[in-house]
């Protein structure tokens, strides 16, 4: 499944040169998949609440083209793999239908109390199993 949606990129998102700094593609990246997350019935605040966090154990982003103040931009995400302790997110920042930025991030499951790498809640698994696509599961 494919999950969009759109952001108006604001003057404090861009450099001197008038385009969006490249650091903020991954806070893009991170719109994204929550938004994706909550979308799919699972948010951050939830999961901390049950014992759980995602940590980003990998980013990666390849940049295409730049954004611009102002440009309304979509983000489209989605779960690319999945295994019982991580998985990964793939995120395309577009303007209209040009691909401007693409990447993915790995997300490993960790107990908050002990820090340590733990197999997913089942609330996290059927996430990634209805946000995953068809090809990919």
């Amino acid at each position: 499944m494919y999950f969009e949606m759109q952001y108006r990129v604001p003057y404090g998102d861009t450099d001197k040169m008038g385009v969006v700094y490249y650091a903020n593609y991954l806070e893009y990246f991170e719109r994204g998949r929550t938004e994706m997350m909550r979308h799919a019935g699972m948010s951050y605040a939830e999961m901390e609440k049950a014992g759980f966090m995602l940590p980003v154990s990998e980013a990666y982003c390849k940049y295409i083209r730049s954004a611009k103040y102002d440009d309304l931009l979509t983000f489209r995400s989605w779960v690319s793999s999945y295994s019982r302790v991580k998985f990964t997110i793939c995120t395309e920042v577009r303007r209209n239908d040009e691909l401007l930025a693409s990447g993915h991030v790995v997300l490993g499951c960790v107990d908050v109390n002990t820090f340590k790498v733990t197999r997913m809640p089942q609330q996290v698994a059927d996430f990634c199993a209805k946000c995953a696509l068809e090809e990919e599961k």
